[in-house]
């Protein structure tokens, strides 16, 4: 598993670096099959964005970005709708398949007494 840390027009610090590690490392605990990620830091003017982008085996690949007048609430907003986006597809997937089909359907009226 590997953390990608970029700047774009912006020196990454230390404790930027630590706060996105953290960040980061408790949406791995959560979802283990989450492969590479890549965090792209960016200052525009007085605009501070971050963009985070997971890939992973049967996740895909997920993207989120957000702006702030601060860095780190900049970091905390895009790994929040990270969070929420690889949580909505898996609960997508958990969910799916749960219906009786056809042929289950059909056993069972075939096993009730008439």
């Amino acid at each position: 598993m590997t953390i990608n840390i970029t700047g774009r027009h912006i020196e990454v610090t230390g404790p930027m670096r630590e706060h996105v590690c953290r960040r980061v490392e408790r949406l791995l605990e959560e979802h283990p099959r989450i492969e590479n990620v890549h965090v792209i830091l960016s200052l525009e003017k007085h605009r501070h964005g971050a963009e985070i982008v997971l890939q992973g085996a049967g996740i895909g690949r997920v993207e989120a970005h957000s702006e702030s007048d601060d860095m780190y609430a900049s970091i905390d907003q895009a790994a929040e709708k990270t969070e929420r986006q690889v949580r909505k597809w898996q609960d997508r997937v958990r969910d799916h398949g749960k219906e009786e089909g056809l042929g289950q359907i059909e056993a069972q009226l075939r096993q009730e007494p008439e």
